[in-house]
């Protein structure tokens, strides 16, 4: 089968097997490989290449790859903003200082939570850039599980590295993959 010129790896095997079963093994294999290599990352450079938001983010690129939450632009846009809505909620409640206490969660904390996720879920329709997980990427950093302005641009390092990582294996694939963002249907 092909899509335009290209051939379309994963139709072809959803023609010979269950498409529950080719789906289910893309998104399993590829999910484990993009998150086995950024724990690598990890690893050798003691950098927090692994949070928890990069886990549904990668199931999105594996199992929708071609739904615009799961484009390059959505998913950059939608954690930045994420990121910048928790370090702002964490300076305007006077937190950016102030180590996470999961066990204790005070009126500030729980200000910076709400104040986060609302920012972010108002602010991603604003620039077109609707993405799911950015919804955790802001509560870890009003959390201040990740705060310091060095984590942040190694957080949003991580989500470039993973979407380079969906890119290269969805056009691998044979995917129509988009580079930025996932064309507009046409009327």
């Amino acid at each position: 089968m092909t899509r335009g010129a290209k051939p379309y790896y994963l139709e072809s095997l959803e023609d010979r097997y269950p498409r529950w079963a080719v789906r289910s093994l893309y998104t399993g294999v590829n999910s484990f490989v993009s998150i086995f290599l950024m724990a690598i990352i990890a690893y050798n450079t003691d950098a927090p290449f692994v949070f928890p938001s990069l886990g549904p983010t990668a199931f999105l690129l594996f199992h929708t790859p071609l739904a615009a939450a799961s484009s390059p632009h959505n998913a950059l846009v939608g954690h930045l903003i994420g990121v910048l809505a928790g370090w702002f909620s964490l300076a305007v409640t006077g937190l950016l200082a102030v180590p996470p206490d999961l066990e204790k969660i005070d009126w500030q904390r729980i200000l910076a939570c709400a104040i986060a996720l609302g920012l972010t879920c108002g602010l991603m329709p604003v620039f077109q850039a609707s993405h799911p997980p950015a919804g955790a990427t802001t509560l870890i950093v009003s959390l201040g599980l990740i705060r310091t302005p060095e984590h942040l641009l190694i957080m949003m390092a991580a989500v470039l590295v993973i979407v380079l990582q969906g890119f290269v294996i969805n056009r691998l694939a044979g995917l129509p993959y988009p580079i930025w963002r996932k064309p507009s249907a046409v009327p």
